[in-house]
Protein backbone atom coordinates (compact mmCIF):
# COMPACT_ATOMS: atom_id res chain seq x y z
CA UNK A 1 0.00 0.00 0.00
CA UNK A 2 0.94 3.29 -0.59
CA UNK A 3 2.35 5.39 2.34
CA UNK A 4 0.12 8.09 3.68
CA UNK A 5 0.99 11.60 2.49
CA UNK A 6 2.21 13.80 5.14
CA UNK A 7 -0.13 16.06 5.84
CA UNK A 8 2.40 19.22 7.66
CA UNK A 9 3.24 22.14 5.52
CA UNK A 10 5.75 21.39 3.30
CA UNK A 11 9.36 23.52 3.51
CA UNK A 12 11.50 22.81 0.57
CA UNK A 13 15.35 23.43 0.50
CA UNK A 14 15.98 24.58 -3.02
CA UNK A 15 19.98 24.09 -3.19
CA UNK A 16 22.69 22.62 -5.62
CA UNK A 17 25.13 24.28 -8.16
CA UNK A 18 25.32 28.24 -8.94
CA UNK A 19 23.78 28.93 -12.63
CA UNK A 20 21.61 25.69 -12.33
CA UNK A 21 18.41 27.57 -11.93
CA UNK A 22 17.65 28.41 -8.58
CA UNK A 23 16.10 31.95 -8.96
CA UNK A 24 13.84 30.03 -12.20
CA UNK A 25 12.58 27.21 -9.62
CA UNK A 26 11.84 30.02 -7.11
CA UNK A 27 9.48 32.11 -9.21
CA UNK A 28 7.88 29.11 -10.54
CA UNK A 29 7.00 27.71 -7.51
CA UNK A 30 6.18 30.83 -6.27
CA UNK A 31 3.87 31.10 -8.85
CA UNK A 32 2.65 28.06 -7.92
CA UNK A 33 1.43 29.24 -4.61
CA UNK A 34 4.66 28.14 -2.88
CA UNK A 35 5.83 31.13 -0.58
CA UNK A 36 9.54 31.50 -1.33
CA UNK A 37 12.63 33.42 -0.27
CA UNK A 38 16.31 32.96 -2.06
CA UNK A 39 19.27 33.55 -0.59
CA UNK A 40 18.00 33.49 3.26
CA UNK A 41 20.94 33.14 5.79
CA UNK A 42 20.88 29.71 7.63
CA UNK A 43 20.01 31.46 11.46
CA UNK A 44 16.69 32.75 9.88
CA UNK A 45 15.30 29.95 8.45
CA UNK A 46 12.90 28.86 11.61
CA UNK A 47 11.93 32.79 12.35
CA UNK A 48 11.08 32.97 8.64
CA UNK A 49 8.74 29.40 8.24
CA UNK A 50 6.92 30.65 11.84
CA UNK A 51 6.96 34.26 12.00
CA UNK A 52 4.46 36.58 10.75
CA UNK A 53 2.85 34.62 8.20
CA UNK A 54 -0.26 34.08 10.14
CA UNK A 55 -2.74 33.73 7.36
CA UNK A 56 -0.26 31.75 5.28
CA UNK A 57 0.80 29.40 7.30
CA UNK A 58 -0.49 26.46 5.44
CA UNK A 59 0.97 27.68 2.45
CA UNK A 60 4.28 25.43 1.58
CA UNK A 61 7.44 27.21 1.49
CA UNK A 62 10.56 27.05 -0.88
CA UNK A 63 13.67 28.50 0.61
CA UNK A 64 16.83 28.97 -1.95
CA UNK A 65 20.14 28.39 0.10
CA UNK A 66 23.81 27.79 -1.98
CA UNK A 67 27.33 28.89 -1.26
CA UNK A 68 26.29 32.86 -1.27
CA UNK A 69 23.93 32.28 1.55
CA UNK A 70 25.04 33.26 5.07
CA UNK A 71 26.07 30.40 6.82
CA UNK A 72 26.26 27.93 4.19
CA UNK A 73 26.87 24.75 5.62
CA UNK A 74 26.52 21.57 3.43
CA UNK A 75 27.06 19.29 6.49
CA UNK A 76 24.55 21.04 8.99
CA UNK A 77 21.59 21.93 7.00
CA UNK A 78 20.10 18.50 6.81
CA UNK A 79 19.42 19.02 10.62
CA UNK A 80 18.49 22.71 10.01
CA UNK A 81 15.71 21.62 8.08
CA UNK A 82 14.86 18.74 10.61
CA UNK A 83 14.80 21.35 13.63
CA UNK A 84 11.90 23.41 11.82
CA UNK A 85 8.90 22.08 13.84
CA UNK A 86 5.27 21.79 12.42
CA UNK A 87 6.68 20.73 8.96
CA UNK A 88 7.57 18.05 6.60
CA UNK A 89 11.58 19.12 4.98
CA UNK A 90 12.56 18.54 1.58
CA UNK A 91 15.77 18.91 -0.45
CA UNK A 92 16.00 19.72 -3.98
CA UNK A 93 19.59 19.80 -5.36
CA UNK A 94 19.37 21.27 -8.86
CA UNK A 95 22.97 20.25 -10.95
CA UNK A 96 23.69 21.10 -14.17
CA UNK A 97 26.84 19.71 -16.36
CA UNK A 98 30.16 21.74 -15.91
CA UNK A 99 30.14 22.84 -19.18
CA UNK A 100 26.57 24.32 -19.50
CA UNK A 101 27.21 25.96 -16.13
CA UNK A 102 30.71 28.22 -17.73
CA UNK A 103 28.20 28.46 -20.74
CA UNK A 104 26.19 30.43 -18.78
CA UNK A 105 28.69 32.23 -16.62
CA UNK A 106 30.35 33.02 -20.16
CA UNK A 107 27.05 34.32 -21.56
CA UNK A 108 25.55 36.55 -18.56
CA UNK A 109 29.34 37.73 -17.65
CA UNK A 110 29.07 36.73 -14.06
CA UNK A 111 31.73 35.68 -12.07
CA UNK A 112 31.57 32.21 -9.79
CA UNK A 113 31.25 33.18 -6.49
CA UNK A 114 34.08 30.66 -5.12
CA UNK A 115 36.10 31.96 -7.95
CA UNK A 116 35.76 35.91 -8.41
CA UNK A 117 39.38 36.02 -9.80
CA UNK A 118 39.93 32.76 -11.34
CA UNK A 119 37.86 30.62 -14.39
CA UNK A 120 34.37 29.70 -14.01
CA UNK A 121 35.86 25.96 -13.86
CA UNK A 122 38.04 26.35 -11.29
CA UNK A 123 34.47 27.86 -9.08
CA UNK A 124 32.07 25.01 -10.53
CA UNK A 125 34.52 21.99 -9.17
CA UNK A 126 34.62 24.13 -5.50
CA UNK A 127 31.34 24.07 -5.52
CA UNK A 128 30.29 20.67 -7.26
CA UNK A 129 32.90 19.02 -3.87
CA UNK A 130 31.63 21.06 -1.41
CA UNK A 131 27.85 19.89 -2.15
CA UNK A 132 28.35 16.87 -3.05
CA UNK A 133 26.68 15.39 -0.02
CA UNK A 134 24.04 17.37 -0.08
CA UNK A 135 23.24 15.71 -3.59
CA UNK A 136 23.93 12.62 -2.32
CA UNK A 137 21.09 12.76 0.64
CA UNK A 138 18.63 14.84 -1.45
CA UNK A 139 14.95 13.69 -2.08
CA UNK A 140 15.03 15.31 -6.07
CA UNK A 141 17.60 15.69 -7.93
CA UNK A 142 16.98 17.87 -11.41
CA UNK A 143 19.34 18.14 -13.66
CA UNK A 144 18.56 21.21 -16.03
CA UNK A 145 21.57 21.04 -18.26
CA UNK A 146 18.83 20.09 -21.32
CA UNK A 147 16.08 21.50 -19.63
CA UNK A 148 14.62 24.94 -21.75
CA UNK A 149 12.69 27.05 -19.27
CA UNK A 150 9.37 26.03 -20.11
CA UNK A 151 9.83 22.20 -19.75
CA UNK A 152 11.51 23.18 -16.27
CA UNK A 153 8.05 24.84 -15.60
CA UNK A 154 6.48 22.01 -16.51
CA UNK A 155 8.37 19.37 -14.28
CA UNK A 156 8.26 21.64 -11.47
CA UNK A 157 4.48 21.83 -11.64
CA UNK A 158 4.44 17.96 -11.87
CA UNK A 159 6.46 17.65 -8.63
CA UNK A 160 5.51 20.62 -6.57
CA UNK A 161 2.07 21.67 -8.14
CA UNK A 162 0.25 19.56 -5.54
CA UNK A 163 -0.62 16.55 -3.41
CA UNK A 164 -0.41 13.51 -5.60
CA UNK A 165 -1.56 9.72 -5.10
CA UNK A 166 1.32 8.12 -6.77
CA UNK A 167 4.94 8.81 -7.88
CA UNK A 168 5.81 10.76 -10.64
CA UNK A 169 7.20 8.77 -13.64
CA UNK A 170 9.00 10.15 -16.07
CA UNK A 171 9.94 7.82 -19.05
CA UNK A 172 12.87 9.55 -21.16
CA UNK A 173 15.04 8.56 -24.16
CA UNK A 174 18.40 9.50 -25.26
CA UNK A 175 20.94 8.41 -27.32
CA UNK A 176 24.37 6.50 -25.89
CA UNK A 177 26.84 8.60 -28.64
CA UNK A 178 25.49 11.52 -26.73
CA UNK A 179 26.23 10.46 -23.16
CA UNK A 180 24.00 8.09 -20.80
CA UNK A 181 21.10 10.10 -19.31
CA UNK A 182 22.04 11.88 -15.88
CA UNK A 183 18.54 11.76 -14.24
CA UNK A 184 17.64 8.09 -15.01
CA UNK A 185 16.86 6.11 -11.97
CA UNK A 186 16.71 3.24 -14.17
CA UNK A 187 18.06 2.29 -17.98
CA UNK A 188 16.90 0.14 -20.46
CA UNK A 189 19.35 -0.51 -23.51
CA UNK A 190 17.39 -0.95 -26.86
CA UNK A 191 20.50 -0.99 -29.08
CA UNK A 192 19.84 -4.83 -29.68
CA UNK A 193 16.39 -3.83 -32.08
CA UNK A 194 17.00 -3.18 -35.65
CA UNK A 195 18.23 0.15 -36.27
CA UNK A 196 15.78 2.48 -38.37
CA UNK A 197 18.48 4.58 -39.14
CA UNK A 198 20.01 2.45 -42.05
CA UNK A 199 16.98 2.44 -43.73
CA UNK A 200 17.06 5.23 -46.31
CA UNK A 201 13.15 6.02 -46.34
CA UNK A 202 13.01 5.91 -42.12
CA UNK A 203 16.95 7.72 -41.52
CA UNK A 204 14.84 10.82 -41.19
CA UNK A 205 11.43 10.10 -39.25
CA UNK A 206 11.60 9.62 -35.37
CA UNK A 207 10.47 7.34 -33.13
CA UNK A 208 7.05 9.47 -33.00
CA UNK A 209 6.39 8.32 -36.86
CA UNK A 210 4.35 4.96 -37.41
CA UNK A 211 6.40 3.32 -39.89
CA UNK A 212 9.53 3.55 -37.92
CA UNK A 213 7.03 3.00 -34.86
CA UNK A 214 6.20 -0.30 -37.26
CA UNK A 215 10.16 -1.22 -38.04
CA UNK A 216 10.91 -1.64 -34.54
CA UNK A 217 7.74 -3.53 -33.20
CA UNK A 218 8.66 -6.22 -35.97
CA UNK A 219 11.35 -7.02 -34.48
CA UNK A 220 11.22 -10.54 -32.89
CA UNK A 221 13.04 -9.31 -29.78
CA UNK A 222 10.65 -5.68 -29.62
CA UNK A 223 6.96 -7.24 -28.08
CA UNK A 224 8.58 -9.81 -25.21
CA UNK A 225 10.95 -7.14 -24.09
CA UNK A 226 8.32 -4.28 -23.75
CA UNK A 227 5.91 -6.80 -22.02
CA UNK A 228 8.73 -7.88 -20.04
CA UNK A 229 9.97 -4.09 -18.95
CA UNK A 230 5.70 -3.55 -18.11
CA UNK A 231 5.51 -6.24 -15.92
CA UNK A 232 8.88 -4.81 -14.22
CA UNK A 233 7.56 -1.39 -13.79
CA UNK A 234 4.36 -1.91 -12.79
CA UNK A 235 5.74 -3.96 -10.05
CA UNK A 236 8.40 -1.71 -8.88
CA UNK A 237 6.80 1.73 -9.15
CA UNK A 238 4.07 0.76 -6.20
CA UNK A 239 7.27 -0.29 -4.68
CA UNK A 240 9.19 2.62 -5.29
CA UNK A 241 6.16 4.67 -3.96
CA UNK A 242 5.60 2.98 -0.63
CA UNK A 243 9.49 3.22 0.31
CA UNK A 244 8.87 6.91 -0.13
CA UNK A 245 10.16 7.71 -3.73
CA UNK A 246 7.88 10.44 -4.83
CA UNK A 247 10.05 10.78 -8.52
CA UNK A 248 11.18 8.06 -10.92
CA UNK A 249 12.61 8.31 -14.31
CA UNK A 250 13.08 5.07 -16.66
CA UNK A 251 15.29 5.91 -19.61
CA UNK A 252 15.21 4.16 -22.84
CA UNK A 253 18.47 4.49 -24.37
CA UNK A 254 19.79 3.41 -28.56
CA UNK A 255 22.68 4.84 -30.22
CA UNK A 256 21.38 7.93 -31.71
CA UNK A 257 18.14 8.14 -29.01
CA UNK A 258 16.51 9.20 -32.31
CA UNK A 259 14.49 6.02 -33.37
CA UNK A 260 14.54 2.86 -30.86
CA UNK A 261 14.65 4.82 -27.74
CA UNK A 262 11.72 7.69 -28.96
CA UNK A 263 9.51 4.39 -30.12
CA UNK A 264 10.23 2.49 -26.83
CA UNK A 265 9.44 5.43 -24.43
CA UNK A 266 6.76 6.29 -26.15
CA UNK A 267 5.01 2.46 -26.65
CA UNK A 268 5.91 1.91 -22.47
CA UNK A 269 4.15 5.22 -21.33
CA UNK A 270 1.35 4.11 -23.41
CA UNK A 271 1.38 0.98 -21.15
CA UNK A 272 1.86 2.27 -18.13
CA UNK A 273 -1.31 4.74 -18.56
CA UNK A 274 -3.35 1.58 -19.54
CA UNK A 275 -1.84 0.11 -16.27
CA UNK A 276 -3.15 2.91 -14.17
CA UNK A 277 -0.40 5.42 -14.12
CA UNK A 278 0.18 8.73 -15.38
CA UNK A 279 3.42 9.24 -17.07
CA UNK A 280 5.19 12.05 -18.67
CA UNK A 281 7.65 11.75 -21.96
CA UNK A 282 10.82 13.55 -22.12
CA UNK A 283 13.12 12.87 -25.47
CA UNK A 284 16.07 13.86 -24.76
CA UNK A 285 17.79 14.13 -27.97
CA UNK A 286 14.54 13.93 -30.39
CA UNK A 287 16.06 16.93 -32.25
CA UNK A 288 19.55 16.16 -33.08
CA UNK A 289 20.19 15.52 -37.35
CA UNK A 290 20.46 12.03 -38.69
CA UNK A 291 24.33 10.85 -38.31
CA UNK A 292 25.96 7.88 -39.93
CA UNK A 293 28.74 8.59 -37.88
CA UNK A 294 27.09 8.73 -34.60
CA UNK A 295 24.80 5.61 -35.65
CA UNK A 296 27.84 3.64 -36.06
CA UNK A 297 28.96 0.74 -34.23
CA UNK A 298 32.49 0.25 -33.20
CA UNK A 299 34.19 -1.97 -35.24
CA UNK A 300 33.46 -6.03 -35.60
CA UNK A 301 29.93 -5.77 -34.26
CA UNK A 302 28.19 -4.63 -37.06
CA UNK A 303 24.84 -2.67 -37.09
CA UNK A 304 21.52 -3.73 -35.46
CA UNK A 305 19.03 -4.91 -38.13
CA UNK A 306 21.96 -3.81 -40.81
CA UNK A 307 22.79 -5.33 -43.94
CA UNK A 308 23.57 -8.60 -42.35
CA UNK A 309 19.79 -8.60 -42.02
CA UNK A 310 18.98 -7.87 -45.19
CA UNK A 311 18.46 -4.48 -44.45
Amino acid sequence: MPRARPSLPRLLLVTGMSGAGKSTVLDALEDMGWDCVDNLPTALLNDFVHGEREARQKMPVAVGMDVRSRGFDPAALPDLLKSVEGVTPEILYLDCSGAELMRRYDETRRRHPLAPDRPAEDGIARERGATAQLRQIADTVLDTTDLKPADLRDELSRRYGGEVDQPVVTISSFGFARGVSRTADLVFDMRFIANPHWVDDLRPQTGLDAPVQRYVQADPGWTPTMEQIETLLSDLIPRYWAAGKSYLTVAFGCTGGRHRSVAAAVEMAKRLHGAGFSPIIRHRDLASPPSDTVEELPAGLGRAGGDEAGV
